[in-house]
């Protein structure tokens, strides 16, 4: 008896985890702009913990200056795009 208690708990539960969604078109379609903000958020986010980790003292000086720079550079490609981006919208309004 138990164990058909086991199978029956078993069937539900990969039932409830594998389930397909049926709100699929609920979730919200990304825009390029609304993924570069995301991605300066983190770049800057890297760069506190890249400066808090080189004070600690985990970072040599050289390593450091190069993680710094190539975060940097990525952060102003990032910050210049959604520049580009909101730059239109800014026009039209």
């Amino acid at each position: 008896m138990s164990t058909i208690a086991c199978g029956l708990l078993l069937i539900a539960i990969f039932a409830y985890v594998f389930y397909p969604e049926r709100n699929v078109q609920a979730q919200v379609q990304k825009t390029r702009l609304d993924f570069l903000r995301e991605n300066k958020d983190v770049l800057f986010e890297n760069l506190r913990d890249l400066n808090f980790e080189y004070r600690a003292g985990k970072y040599p000086e050289e390593d450091y200056a190069a993680q710094r720079a190539a975060l940097e550079n990525e952060a102003a490609e990032v910050m210049a795009e959604i520049d580009l981006l909101e730059r239109p919208a800014v026009r039209a309004s």
